[in-house]
């Protein structure tokens, strides 16, 4: 899952190099941290929220296949 939402932040960022994930793997959660660059954090976010939600919803499709709930925050 890790793998899969950096590629698609780096297709949509233009600094992909800078962009970071970690993953904080819990019993039954997994918390993906999205550093991007500063100017980069919009192009993320997308219009009304848009963007970052449509990555939440692949995510969502993704670990719901290994039966495990992921989140993912962007961090400044």
């Amino acid at each position: 899952m890790k793998d899969l939402i950096k590629r698609i932040v780096q297709a949509i960022v233009d600094n992909p190099e800078q962009v970071e994930i970690s993953e904080i793997k819990g019993e039954h959660v997994s918390v993906l941290e999205l550093k991007v660059a500063k100017e980069d954090i919009g192009k993320v976010i997308g219009k009304k929220g848009r963007n970052v939600q449509a990555i939440r919803t692949i995510l969502n499709a993704a670990s719901g296949k290994v039966k495990k709930h992921a989140v993912i925050e962007i961090i400044d």
